[in-house]
């Protein structure tokens, strides 16, 4: 069982000793993932920074790659509850936020709180859900909180969704809605293992891999989970970084002078504030997880498209020109300078 670990003082300034106590931290959790998932490395930093962060991801692929695997494996790791929800268009939004269920024995009732009271959800074919059940989340995953009979239940901290859609299967099924989308720290495409790594695959289940514990001392608490987010917080953001920042997201809104003509006719609509919001948090993660107590222009630069790719909306001339959100990502960092 790990020590409890006090969060670092706000009042005090961040010292190199506190992002390397976070870094083992940061370590343990990705021996504990990398002993059930074979390869996945986006993935495993993906949702490493959204636990730092405190923020959600959606995962996109195929059936098959480890989604659910990996979030188990993550909620194993730093020792939090886990529930998996599979969402299917008859889904009600009670039965992810709970409801109240009448006593015949008091004559009263009484609140079932929903699975999504839990540190980590799986929100299985987020897609497969009506738009009814898929708005049910939004209070959950914005304020940490859902509302039962008028009465207001807090969610544990802390508290990540993971959230997958299939990109292949269109019937019975309903695309998230821009306001649902903004609401996710970072979108996280899978891809297909190599042809090692799904050797690797085979012979793990040959050894019954999957069903051993996490290595020893590979666990974290839910303390220290809190004290990692605490670092991430004290990580210094120069001024000049927070305009570059700020510059990048504009550059994505319509009409764009950074992308020109031939690439700014392809938007329809570019990133929100939200934007600037996640690249400042998930710089400040990646400069904990690379050691240092300050952010640097690569910090910005290295989830680029995991943070922008679901924020920025194509027409269908890019579609028919096959131009993808990530060439249009690719296209606004190098037309923006470094500072």
């Amino acid at each position: 069982m790990s020590q409890q670990a006090p969060a670092p003082a706000a009042a005090r300034r961040l010292e190199p000793s506190d992002v390397a106590r976070a870094q083992a931290i940061v370590e343990r959790i990705g021996t504990s993932f990398r002993s059930r998932v074979v390869g996945q490395g986006n993935l495993q930093l993906s949702l490493v920074v959204a636990l730092m962060t405190g923020g959600h991801v959606l995962l996109e692929s195929v059936p098959g790659l480890a989604k659910t695997t990996a979030a188990a494996t993550l909620a194993d790791a730093v020792q939090g509850s886990f529930t998996r929800i599979q969402c299917t268009p008859d889904l009600l939004p009670a039965d992810i936020v709970g409801t109240q269920v009448y006593e015949p024995a008091t004559g009263e009732f009484s609140t079932q709180l929903g699975p999504v009271h839990a540190n980590f959800v799986l929100l299985d074919e987020i897609n497969r859900s009506s738009a009814k059940t898929q708005s049910a989340m939004l209070e959950a995953m914005q304020e940490r909180q859902t509302s039962i009979g008028g009465v207001i239940h807090e969610l544990p901290k802390p508290f990540v969704v993971l959230a997958t859609q299939n990109p292949i299967e269109q019937e019975g099924t309903y695309e998230l809605p821009e306001a649902q989308l903004d609401r996710f720290l970072l979108k996280e495409i899978l891809t297909y293992p190599s042809h090692a790594e799904e050797i690797e695959i085979l012979d793990r289940i040959e050894r019954e891999v999957f069903d051993q514990d996490l290595p020893a001392g590979s666990q974290v608490s839910l303390d220290e989970v809190r004290y990692l987010q605490g670092v991430v917080k004290g990580v210094y953001l120069d001024p000049a970084i927070k305009s570059y920042i700020v510059a990048l997201v504009q550059a994505t809104r319509p009409p764009s002078r950074a992308l020109g003509e031939r690439l700014g006719r392809y938007l329809t609509c570019g990133a929100s504030p939200r934007a600037s919001i996640t690249f400042q948090q998930v710089a400040r993660a990646l400069a904990v997880v690379a050691g240092r107590t300050y952010v640097i222009p690569e910090d910005v630069q290295r989830l680029r498209h995991q943070v922008l790719r679901h924020r920025i909306i194509l027409n269908f001339e890019a579609v028919s020109d096959r131009v993808t959100t990530e060439q249009v990502v690719d296209a606004v960092f190098a037309a923006t300078p470094t500072p």
